[in-house]
């Protein structure tokens, strides 16, 4: 069995947002917020189920809405790729629903909860928990002020277990989430609810059509993730070649030492760690042919005076 990738946006909104859907989006729900103990026992989807269309695929996320029994809304968004701006959307979009409640003139007091729940294929916040929530607190002392507006992340990265440790009901969402599109077969002891997303997962229950949108937008996502991953390498390559040259551009100027220094610094941080060595024999080199001596080269690399002869010593057996 093929499933499809629950993280691109057709996917999850098919498998979340899809009409029959009520009951699979509750047991998630339960799964992963904390309604102060309680379960919630309903909801409306806001937006009807409709398949989205490419428009160029600028689009990498989707979001579901539901409106739950005690009037809160929740807004629910996978979000594939991280862009400039993402974090300031997503509390854009969570006070925008909370506004769009009232029409003018209504009582303020008709407002009702909004949750803002993101699932992210990145890491968002390192060195942290699985799920991070947030709320409007005192700085300080921590004095909550309004909690009608809650943002809660979820970072799929973060989750590496595997599907024998699979224990909680939360646990078997985000491994669903996750993995399902590299899946062979349904995994074992599900609930009824995740066997369900799976049946709606299994691309044999999936049109022509449905199919040949689901796979475009899994190639456009790759070619995205592809692309970035190429500029973020070429822009390492580049800073350390631009730091190093404009050092010894500095060191001719305002000293070769002052120079190699700033090269050093320049070409290492924007390598970020790559090349280190290199650089290294680089600017040895470097300082050699300005003219500088062995025991003033090995202060600046830090470096034993005889480390540096040697290596001097292969640079001039290379051939020019």
């Amino acid at each position: 069995m093929n499933f499809l990738d629950i993280k691109t946006d057709f996917a999850f909104k098919k498998v979340f947002g899809s009409e029959g859907s009520q009951d699979i989006l509750l047991s998630f729900l339960n799964s992963v917020l904390d309604f102060n103990g309680r379960l919630i026992t309903d909801l409306i989807f806001v937006d009807p189920y409709n398949i989205p269309m490419l428009k160029g695929m600028k689009d990498t996320y989707v979001d579901v809405k539901a409106k739950l029994d005690d009037g809160s809304q929740v807004i629910v968004e996978m979000q594939v790729l991280h862009h400039e701006g993402f974090e300031k959307r997503i509390l854009y979009n969570a006070a925008k629903n909370y506004s769009a409640q009232l029409s003018k003139g209504e009582d303020y007091g008709l407002l009702n909860p909004v949750i803002g729940l993101t699932l992210t294929d990145f890491i968002l916040f390192p060195d942290q928990p699985l799920i991070n929530g947030f709320k409007l607190l005192e700085k300080e002392r921590f004095i909550e002020y309004n909690d009608d507006i809650e943002l809660v992340f979820i970072e799929l990265p973060k989750f590496t277990k595997t599907e024998a440790e699979l224990l909680t009901v939360q646990d078997k969402w985000l491994y669903f989430i996750k993995n399902a599109g590299k899946l062979d077969a349904v995994p074992k002891n599900l609930a009824r609810e995740q066997e369900k997303a799976f049946a709606i997962a299994n691309e044999a229950n999936l049109s022509a059509e449905e199919l040949d949108l689901q796979h475009r937008k899994r190639d456009w996502i790759m070619i995205q993730k592809g692309a970035y991953s190429l500029a973020l390498k070429q822009g390492l390559e580049q800073g350390m070649e631009l730091g190093i040259e404009k050092g010894m551009e500095l060191g001719i100027e305002k000293g070769i030492e002052q120079g190699i220094e700033k090269g050093m610094e320049l070409g290492i941080e924007k390598g970020v760690g790559q090349g280190i060595e290199q650089n290294r024999r680089l600017i040895i080199a470097n300082a050699d042919k300005a003219g500088m001596g062995v025991d003033a080269i090995a202060a600046i690399v830090q470096l034993d005076a005889a480390e540096v002869a040697v290596i001097l010593a292969s640079c001039a057996d290379k051939p020019q």
